[in-house]
């Protein structure tokens, strides 16, 4: 299974797709990576130039997460192992 994931991750750095695989890693993992209590008021919708567009379940949730997207940039990166992630958008 090792060489299996090795030559995934070869393939997508070869052809040029790893860092949009890395962006689409990013909603998936959001809900991990943010806690419960913000994953259950918010949804990583899509990545599109390294913005990473949240909805939120109200405007209360989008204006406290604007205080804490540093941090949930910085955290996201760290797990996609690079700095893919350069902005966060609320809606």
């Amino acid at each position: 299974m090792e060489k299996l994931n090795l030559s995934i991750k070869n393939f997508l750095t070869n052809s040029g797709l790893e860092k949009g695989f890395n962006q689409q890693k990013a909603v998936t993992i959001w809900s991990g990576v943010v806690g419960e209590k913000i994953a259950k008021n918010s949804k990583a919708e899509f990545v599109e130039f390294g913005v990473l567009t949240i909805k939120t379940k109200n405007s209360t949730w989008r204006n406290e997460l604007q205080f804490k997207k540093k941090d949930i940039i910085k955290n996201l990166n760290k797990e996609l192992g690079q700095n893919t992630i350069k902005e966060l958008r609320f809606i």
